[in-house]
């Protein structure tokens, strides 16, 4: 490999001839080299908000308009790149330095020597023009926001397309009875519907309170500089920044937030991954219940069909697994164990500066990716596929002895217990062990054990 020399305030390096970094890239590329590589969203993210600042500098007067031109055509030619294209040039880990002034220093490099390309005496420095009114300190938190925001948004979408998968069952099978289950046992008739109904809730909460708190990712710490009190950003940067970042992304950023606390704290980010945390607990929830009503087919529960997407098993020819409920149960339990890492992370906002920034932004970003990505797959290769097995749904509650709930009301709950435990111990049906009883006419029990009316559900219909 051909090499080149560049010179920073440590002294000169040798950089690959053809990379557009500079010496603090290739400096870092070799001192940190475990772990993956910085999110191509973060690395866009810094792009946009590179032009962002060349526009403000240059309108507040801060900035030559040609060397503000060029750092503008450079970050539109690199974002013009598709990922596989663009990433070369960013070679960088997340596990460097707490603030992610390597990565930022890259982008800084990058463009700079993108501006050759257009002009080769440009004349354009990563630090001084690039990086003008700004550190990394403010940059890498704004980044932060912005990727996190955007990242939520689609996590939201992906949400959202469930739930109206889910309700388009819950339409389906509205009146299709069966028997309900707590704590593992038999219990009280509901309809499937029902209780899609209930996985439906759940998921709808979760998006509220990812929509009520995701907001607080709009906030940009931009022009806090070093430690927050701005030094070397001209009045008004922060809001142009902010400005022009809302242009790109489509989102009401703002700068008007304490800088002190946007570079010492990430509180936003891990509120937000607590809601994500929670959605990823009733997503493990549905999952598994849907897994467990598809078990079988004949040594299971088996009321639910499920789509058979591939083959089950290596040896057991014509096996069916639940295999996109188990993709979303392991990235359930990732999201789990990230919550931890970011609420750990977040705590270490030592004095002025958390230090812990690209793994709370990549621990985040792979929670968002990873349960969007199954859940796409929950919905498309599974949810849409389920059917139900009506009648054995039916056999199930007509064996059921917890029907007997309806008689309480009219034979007191003790009559009603030695009715269905009379059924338990003889092995009959419990309209036999009640008619047995003497206690129950048959024209009585048909008219009072009667699993729809027992799920209420004329009177949600009204």
């Amino acid at each position: 490999m051909k090499y080149r020399q560049e010179a920073d305030t440590i002294g000169t390096v040798n950089v690959p001839e053809d990379a557009l970094w500079g010496p603090q890239t290739e400096r870092s590329r070799h001192n940190f080299t475990t772990g993956p590589l910085m999110p191509m969203p973060v690395i866009r993210a810094l792009l946009q908000l590179k032009r962002a600042a060349a526009v403000a500098n240059r309108d507040l007067g801060e900035l030559q308009e040609a060397k503000a031109q060029l750092i503008i055509r450079a970050a539109d030619d690199l974002l013009a790149l598709p990922d596989d294209q663009l990433r070369p040039d960013f070679p960088l880990h997340v596990y460097q330095t707490g603030s992610g002034t390597q990565t930022n220093m890259n982008v800084n490099e990058v463009i700079a020597h993108q501006t050759v390309k257009s002009d080769p005496t440009s004349g354009v420095q990563p630090n001084d023009d690039v990086n003008h009114g700004q550190s990394s300190n403010d940059t890498f938190p704004t980044a932060m926001a912005v990727t996190s925001r955007m990242a939520v948004i689609d996590l939201e979408t992906s949400v959202q397309q469930l739930i109206d998968e889910l309700k388009v069952k819950q339409a389906a099978y509205w009146r299709v009875v069966k028997i309900g289950r707590t704590h593992l046992q038999d219990a009280t008739p509901l309809t499937f519907g029902q209780e899609v109904s209930g996985w439906v809730s759940m998921l709808e909460h979760d998006l509220n309170y990812l929509q009520s708190l995701a907001d607080t990712l709009l906030e940009l710490p931009i022009g806090g500089t070093a430690v927050g009190t701005g030094l070397n950003a001209a009045p008004g940067f922060d809001v142009a920044v902010a400005e022009q970042l809302s242009q790109a992304y489509g989102q009401h950023f703002t700068a008007r937030t304490n800088k002190f606390f946007g570079l010492a704290a990430h509180s936003g980010l891990n509120v937000v991954h607590g809601a994500i945390k929670t959605l990823a607990s009733d997503l493990f929830k549905i999952a598994n219940d849907i897994r467990f009503l598809a078990s079988g087919p004949r040594a299971g529960y088996n009321e639910l069909n499920i789509p058979a997407n591939e083959p089950g098993s290596s040896i057991m020819p014509g096996k069916v697994n639940p295999t996109q409920a188990e993709a979303l149960t392991m990235a359930a339990t990732r999201v789990m164990g990230n919550d931890v890492t970011i609420t750990v992370a977040a705590s270490q906002g030592n004095f002025e500066m958390n230090v812990y920034k690209p793994v709370l932004l990549e621990t985040f970003l792979e929670s968002t990716d990873l349960l969007q990505g199954t859940i796409d797959g929950f919905t498309t290769k599974l949810v849409h596929g389920i059917t139900v097995n009506t009648e054995h749904m039916q056999a199930l509650v007509d064996n059921s002895l917890m029907t007997v709930t309806a008689l309480s009301p009219h034979i007191g709950y003790h009559a009603s217990a030695e009715i269905a435990q009379a059924a338990e111990k003889r092995g009959t049906t419990l309209r036999a062990a009640a008619l047995k009883s003497g206690k129950v006419t048959a024209e009585q029990f048909d008219a009072w054990v009667d699993p729809l009316a027992m799920t209420n559900l004329n009177r949600e219909e009204k």
